[in-house]
């Protein structure tokens, strides 16, 4: 089992290690070593294109992880706080799993067409279709459309921790619902929040699919970028560009085993 596991760890970490040393290798073309150097990463930040998608790749990322947060985490309380029926309970698990199995080029495409025919309808009764056209606003609702159900998974399993049992001692204890969902539930369920947001902003930062079918030429982030360099041969500054990135995930993921590490009594 030990071997399998190193086994499984190399195929999962080398190609990134490969990316990262090659970052810091004077050669230009080539994967001959001649020297090391911070000149890609000098050249990265001074490239104006990258800069502009990074800024839209976050404020991509910001606006519907902030989006995706609340939306999801009033699911996750809609679904889990509410005494559904058996089948409305499985329709709306069937609901919520849905975006999440589903390949991200359907959404994708569906998004389009849905967009499209906004824009028809607002052109149609003489409205402006300009709100409906690619760009980041197009991708945000996106990428919104996905986040959202990882949230909700992620809070509804705070939510099945947190238990019933809580709210029924603070209802012996005349507790109100505002109290209870402020002093109580919400402190309890911070956790598993800050995990679902830090989710979904890290498939922000990972998507291309979504983000490849609305963007327009003004909206361009990360992934496309790299995307576009990869047909015209991988430069060294995609290859520092992909290691800023993997590095912020693993940051994000630091953060994340933080959040969501369980507290022992001093």
């Amino acid at each position: 089992m030990a071997v399998a596991a190193v086994i499984a760890f190399a195929l999962l970490y080398l190609p990134l290690l490969a990316i990262a040393v090659s970052s810091f290798n004077a050669a230009r073309y080539g994967v001959a070593w001649t020297g090391f150097t911070w000149d890609w990463y000098a050249q990265l930040l001074a490239d104006e294109r990258v800069r502009e998608a990074a800024m839209n790749t976050l404020l991509l990322a910001v606006a519907s992880t902030a989006i995706s947060t609340v939306l999801g985490t009033l699911l996750a309380l809609g679904i889990e706080r509410t005494p559904w029926s058996r089948r409305g309970r499985s329709a709306l698990d069937a609901i919520t799993y849905l975006p999440v199995v589903s390949p991200d080029i359907i959404l994708a495409a569906c998004l389009v067409v849905a967009f499209g025919a906004c824009r028809w309808l607002a052109d149609s009764v003489g409205w402006s279709g300009a709100p409906f056209s690619r760009g980041l606003g197009m991708m945000i609702v996106g990428h919104v459309a996905f986040q959202v159900s990882f949230v909700a998974l992620v809070v509804r399993a705070r939510l099945a921790v947190i238990g019933s049992h809580l709210e029924e001692a603070a209802r012996d204890l005349y507790a109100s619902s505002w109290c209870f969902h402020r002093r109580i539930l919400g402190p309890l369920l911070l956790p598993g929040i800050a995990a679902g947001a830090i989710l979904a902003f890290t498939l922000s930062l990972d998507d291309f699919v979504v983000s490849f079918f609305a963007a327009s030429p003004t909206s361009s982030t990360l992934p496309l970028v790299i995307y576009a360099s990869l047909r015209r041969g991988l430069s060294p500054e995609m290859h520092a560009l992909a290691t800023v990135i993997f590095l912020g995930s693993v940051v994000l993921t630091a953060a994340l085993a933080m959040l969501t590490r369980p507290r022992r009594d001093a």
